[in-house]
């Protein structure tokens, strides 16, 4: 079996949680091909790059792939925006391989993790629980998703006491990836098509 090697170069070390869904991505397009991830950790560079151009060249040395993916949240920008700032960051590399694909969850990676109940429940410890969980309809559409997260993750815990009051929903976060069953639940977001699509164009050119 062929494998495909690739690189997520990630605005912080927590969002290696999308490696999950990288993987899961890639082999809904290729079936017959084994994929394998690398997270580009580039904080124990002595000289640690600066520019994302810069950065981008560091991941490749360190980490050899055949697929770069460039993940940037959107903030308050436009997700057209983020990309452009991508695109344009790869062409000042000089790279021309591996290919390059860019994720940009709107408007943070933690919009990606609001749509399943269960896997919440799951992560927060308490995966039989029955605490009413609004889920927000467009998690891609609230101001801030990370908030939003933490407070569903403390409800779903169930805690109460010292117990609520100790407990971290920042450690929690990164496990959903993990507790999701099925991540065709993320098609509901546009962001998340789009990234698709754009992953499908660069594995067409790759994989003929």
């Amino acid at each position: 079996m062929r494998q495909l090697e690739y690189t997520l170069l990630a605005e912080g070390s927590s969002d290696r949680a999308l490696m999950r869904i990288l993987t899961w991505a890639v082999q809904q397009q290729l079936k017959d091909i084994s994929v394998h991830g690398y997270h580009a950790d580039l904080r124990e560079l002595r000289k640690a790059p600066r520019t994302l151009h810069e950065r981008m060249l560091a991941a490749v040395k360190l980490y050899p792939c055949d697929l770069l993916f460039v993940h940037r949240d959107s903030d308050a920008a436009l997700p057209q925006q983020r990309k452009l700032e991508i695109q344009t960051a790869y062409a000042e590399s000089g790279l021309s391989s591996p290919r390059m694909v860019c994720v940009i969850p709107v408007r943070m990676t933690e919009a990606w993790l609001l749509l399943d109940e269960g896997a919440i429940r799951i992560a927060a410890g308490n995966p039989n629980g029955k605490e009413n969980l609004d889920l927000p309809r467009a998690p891609d559409q609230i101001a801030n998703p990370k908030d939003v997260l933490g407070e569903l993750l403390t409800q779903a815990g169930g805690l109460s006491g010292r117990r609520k009051k100790n407990f971290r929903p920042e450690r929690h976060i990164w496990q959903i990836p993990g507790c999701m069953e099925d991540f065709r639940i993320l098609r509901r977001l546009t962001a998340f098509t789009d990234f698709e699509e754009e992953l499908g164009r660069a594995l067409v050119v790759m994989c003929p």
